[in-house]
């Protein structure tokens, strides 16, 4: 009998370490998916976007358009329009979906306001296709690591569990 409960004392613990070991790649596969996200949306918006004068949809969008009509910096205006959408994320999503979200937002702000990038193209066609690639797929990555980089999409979300739009 005492050799059994050790048995599987000891085949708990097995399980459980096991399951630690993955949540903790999960977490980590997230972390980075994120990261690229990051990357790559912010290279899209200072290496194509930004240099030729285009802007983005949603609140990115609009930060791009009033931080070139007012004197403000964009990553301050990312922050500040972005915040009521994560406070709304909090309530509707959940605390930790916020969180994840609020700190790849304020990394994206933090990534185009230090971090210079050089502008890859001046042809308009080719800098609207490979920004708006950029800036998808790193939005994508992000999304698919937990987090979104923009308020929109925590609207968009909570319409499609509105809808049933899975």
């Amino acid at each position: 009998m005492l050799f059994r409960s050790f048995l599987m004392t000891r085949a708990y613990r097995i399980r459980y370490d096991e399951s630690m070991n993955s949540k903790i790649m999960q977490t980590f596969g997230n972390f980075v998916s994120v990261v690229f996200g990051i990357l790559l949306a912010s290279i899209g918006i200072k290496s194509f976007l930004l240099p030729n004068h285009f802007i983005d949809g949603g609140v990115t969008g609009v930060s791009m358009l009033l931080a070139e009509v007012t004197s403000f910096e964009l990553s301050i205006i990312l922050m500040l329009i972005n915040t009521p959408f994560v406070i709304l994320a909090s309530r509707k999503i959940g605390w930790k979906f916020a969180v994840n979200s609020t700190l790849a937002i304020a990394c994206l702000a933090f990534t185009i306001h230090e971090f210079s990038f050089p502008a890859i193209s001046s042809d308009k066609l080719l800098s609207a296709v490979f920004g708006g690639f950029s800036l998808g797929a790193g939005i994508g990555f992000a999304f698919r690591g937990g987090a979104v980089l923009d308020g929109t999409e925590i609207l968009a979300i909570l319409l499609s569990r509105r809808l049933g739009i899975r």
